[in-house]
């Protein structure tokens, strides 16, 4: 009988585990609210091309910063470990060491900063106070002595920050002035983002409960954590319609075209369980970032 040799596994590059720490596939959460928001400036008429581009850069960055932080206290804690059915992290497998994490994240947040002051200058001390507060809760999510995520307040903050206070504070940086729209679709980016976080905390109720994180999934139940995804969709779904009736042009409807795919996740969701919901969590994400995609593109057409 003739041997067969398996090949090793090719060890990964210092860029590929860089790329698992950041976790691009969220970046939609940061993104698609910018866009929004800068897309609700140029058709009001009151856009500023370096707001648009500090502000994704910033939003970016905190994403970052947010994602090695939720590593760095998840790992702390035991929430991840060898029973977690989502993507391994960093620490857990031993790719990073918590030190060089650490500084990372202290990296990431003061380039933030440094870029978001450019931001402060356009927008004055109302940017300044929503960038802080962004480092903060992001800080705030998993870390310190009451961390949101391990109680239950882990998807109002998201809504909070990845949705209102990122889209409305974007529009400030532009129109130097809030407006019913931009909180409306800062909501609506918010609910969706929310259903990210939702479908990750839906997989893991098991072991976030043996490690004694008490997300907002494991205080509803299973049942009561997918309806809150399908509440979540229909809400975010709403906003562009009440939107239109503020009397934009029918244009912003174009978002309502990532219905059907978000109608998809929903009946997904609805029968997925343990490691089948990673596939409902990338489709999650890209529901968030074709519905920023489509209202971006409304919004642009509605310019009069």
């Amino acid at each position: 009988m003739s041997e067969t040799t398996v090949a090793a596994p090719q060890p990964l590059s210092r860029l590929q585990i860089w790329l698992i720490a950041m976790r691009p596939r969220a970046y939609p959460a940061a993104i698609a609210p910018v866009l929004i928001g800068s897309a609700l400036a140029y058709a009001d008429g009151k856009f500023n091309v370096l707001a648009a581009l500090l502000a994704l850069v910033c939003a970016t960055l905190l994403q970052t910063a947010s994602n090695f932080i939720n590593d760095i206290y998840d790992f702390r804690k035991g929430a991840d470990n060898d029973e977690r059915l989502g993507a391994k992290k960093v620490l857990t497998t031993g790719l990073l060491d918590e030190q060089t994490l650490i500084r990372a994240t202290i990296l990431v947040m003061v380039t933030a900063f440094v870029i978001g002051l450019g931001l402060v200058w356009i927008g004055g001390w109302v940017i300044l106070a929503i960038g802080l507060l962004s480092m903060l809760f992001a800080f705030a999510y998993t870390g310190g002595p009451f961390p949101l995520a391990y109680n239950a307040l882990g998807d109002v903050t998201v809504i909070a920050f990845f949705g209102v206070a990122a889209t409305s504070g974007t529009y400030y940086a532009h129109a130097l002035e809030f407006s019913q729209a931009s909180l409306m679709l800062g909501m609506a980016t918010g609910f969706l983002a929310s259903n990210i976080l939702g479908v990750n905390n839906l997989r893991d109720i098991p072991t976030d409960a043996k490690a004694g994180k008490r997300t907002l999934a494991i205080a509803l139940g299973e049942t009561g954590a997918r309806w809150l995804y399908y509440a979540q969709t229909a809400l975010a779904f709403l906003m562009p319609v009440l939107v239109f009736l503020l009397s934009y042009k029918w244009t912003v409807l174009l978002a309502l075209l990532a219905l059907p795919l978000a109608i998809k996740e929903c009946m997904n969701v609805a029968v997925r369980n343990g490691a089948e919901l990673n596939a409902s969590l990338a489709g999650t994400a890209r529901t968030l970032m074709v519905f920023g995609l489509l209202t971006t593109i409304g919004l642009v057409l509605a310019k009069p």
